[in-house]
């Protein structure tokens, strides 16, 4: 068959992406009619005025239509609601502006890149990449990016403001298409959102939701923050060998050559002057680090949470803080020492110098936050995630059908729903109790639930930090859009489902715990 032979030599030969479309690979064919198709849409910006616009006509169909579904938590009647309508109006002119300040990734984005500025501006970053470059083997490069993604979730966003753009810095310096490391850092950091090798803070918000859930049926019952852990542990080597295969085999061939406008930075040696401010900058490090651990270590440390909880800490929930304390300090020090900064001005002019790049995402984000906000408020989604899960739990099917389906399921929501705890707190009340009924764990539905709300975490323009990638791509190819992003991704979203859900189906075929104190099966209905 000879379009399989082609796909198979686009897969796994480093062919220019137009070589690809002359041998008719089926896949870079598929691919790049999402990308025209998706590029053609109008600008991002334009684009989420344009969905922002629609749900406000579809909250008016909605309402006069009374669509309307009984939320599971509560068995509270949620009804659509018209934003069309006088009050709806009001609202829209009255909080159009907090709806703007308050979107959550906007103040993290301001925030982090104050302190990321100091670093870079000093020098400091650049120095860091090439030494990564220099003692990490080039074949070795794009799993350390993806491991790294992963690994950053447990510090909240620091992946999306980090790693990602890293990536395409480290991969345009070795010869690599910038795009293709921004892709592999993209996929670690939110397509293996749920993987990590540690707990993270999503964890004990899962858990809590989970917790309640289960409660419906077992009012003992308590789902512990490390319920996935050992899931989630096998899962981040299995997704880093995934994104870093499909980046070698499926995004880099692709893409072909760079030949845009960005310049690669410069990768000469470090000079021993960067090397002995480096050695100053580890020390900040472990100043930090011994300042974190006094405020933590202590039953009753300063820097303990409510009820003197570690996870419920300043250190994890307040980390963009912490990331522009240690990132500003480590970059004074590195540039006072390299003469890079010889006064306060110098300074201030790095952070100056950082914001200047987020003038597109500050236009962008305005729209998407009030597509966000009227999505929201309007219902919509509410009604969408509750009738979706209703399909299938009246699906009554076996196991392992079951579980694909609801990955499938949640994937599809994510679509729509970007926040994993909001999410949750709809679909947790509904499967959880039928999973029990059924004598499946509490857990089982977690790790489930997690493998669907991250794989299309990727392609899904609602989650929080899409905006910023678009404006990441649009660095080195400034014609790149939606589809870009979409029809670059799409192979790492195929590839993560077909993976995660065979260790799922093996994992539970051999009854393996899911954590700590954590079964596949729920014995508490047996007999039921």
């Amino acid at each position: 068959m000879p379009f399989v032979k082609d796909f198979l030599s686009c897969a796994t030969d480093k062919i220019p992406m137009n070589m690809a479309r002359k041998r008719g690979s089926v896949l870079s064919l598929f691919l790049n009619f999402i990308e025209k198709g998706g590029n053609a849409l109008p600008h991002p910006g334009t684009l989420f005025a344009i969905l922002a616009g629609l749900v406000l006509i579809f909250s008016a169909i909605g309402h006069y239509l009374d669509w309307t579904v009984i939320h599971p938590a509560t068995g509270e009647s949620i009804h659509t609601v018209n934003l069309l309508s006088r009050d709806g109006i009001h609202h829209i002119l009255l909080t159009m502006v907090s709806h703007y300040t308050g979107f959550a990734p906007l103040g993290i984005v301001m925030v982090a890149l104050l302190g990321i500025g100091i670093a870079e501006a000093s020098g400091l970053i650049s120095a860091a990449i090439r030494l990564l470059i220099f003692k990490a083997p080039p074949r070795s490069i794009t799993f350390v990016i993806v491991m790294s993604g992963i690994i950053s979730n447990m510090a909240s966003d620091l992946g999306y403001l980090l790693i990602i753009p890293m990536a395409g810095i480290i991969f345009h310096s070795l010869g690599r298409h910038p795009i293709a490391g921004m892709a592999a850092a993209f996929a670690g950091v939110s397509g293996g959102f749920s993987a990590n090798l540690f707990i993270g803070t999503i964890d004990p918000l899962l858990a809590g939701l989970s917790s309640e859930a289960a409660q419906i049926i077992d009012p003992e019952y308590v789902v512990l923050p490390t319920a996935n852990f050992y899931f989630m542990f096998v899962s981040t080597f299995i997704i880093a060998f995934a994104a870093t295969w499909v980046t070698s085999k499926f995004v880099e061939p692709r893409l072909g050559s760079y030949s845009g406008q960005a310049e690669a930075e410069a990768m000469n040696p470090l000079t021993p002057l960067e090397k002995k401010a480096l050695w100053y900058t580890i020390g900040v490090v472990i100043i930090w680090g011994l300042l974190i651990f006094w405020g933590l270590y202590p039953s009753e440390g300063f820097l303990r949470g409510p009820e003197n909880s570690v996870l419920r800490s300043p250190v994890l929930k307040g980390f963009i803080a912490f990331l522009f304390l240690i990132a500003g300090t480590m970059g004074i020090v590195y540039g006072a020492i390299t003469g890079k900064f010889k006064n306060d001005k110098d300074v201030i002019k790095g952070m100056v110098e950082s914001f200047k790049t987020l003038s597109a995402f500050l236009v962008l984000v305005f729209f998407a936050s009030q597509f966000v906000a009227f999505f929201k408020e309007s219902n919509l989604g509410l009604v969408i995630a509750v009738k979706g899960a209703s399909l299938l739990q009246e699906a009554q099917i076996g196991m392992i059908p079951l579980l694909i389906l609801f990955i499938l399921l949640s994937g599809f929501i994510n679509l729509f729903m970007g926040s994993a705890s909001a999410k949750w707190a709809i679909l947790g009340p509904v499967f959880i109790p039928m999973f029990m009924l059924l004598g499946y764990s509490p857990e089982l539905s977690q790790a489930v639930f997690r493998i669907g709300d991250s794989v299309t975490n990727i392609i899904s323009p609602m989650m929080s930090f899409f905006a910023l990638i678009i404006v990441y791509f649009e660095k080195y190819d400034e014609d790149a859009g939606l589809g870009t992003i979409i029809s670059t991704m799409i192979p790492y979203t195929l590839v993560f489902t077909v993976l995660w859900s065979i260790l799922l189906v093996a994992w539970t075929s051999f009854g393996l715990p899911l954590g700590p104190g954590a079964p596949i099966y729920y014995e508490g209905v047996i007999g039921y």
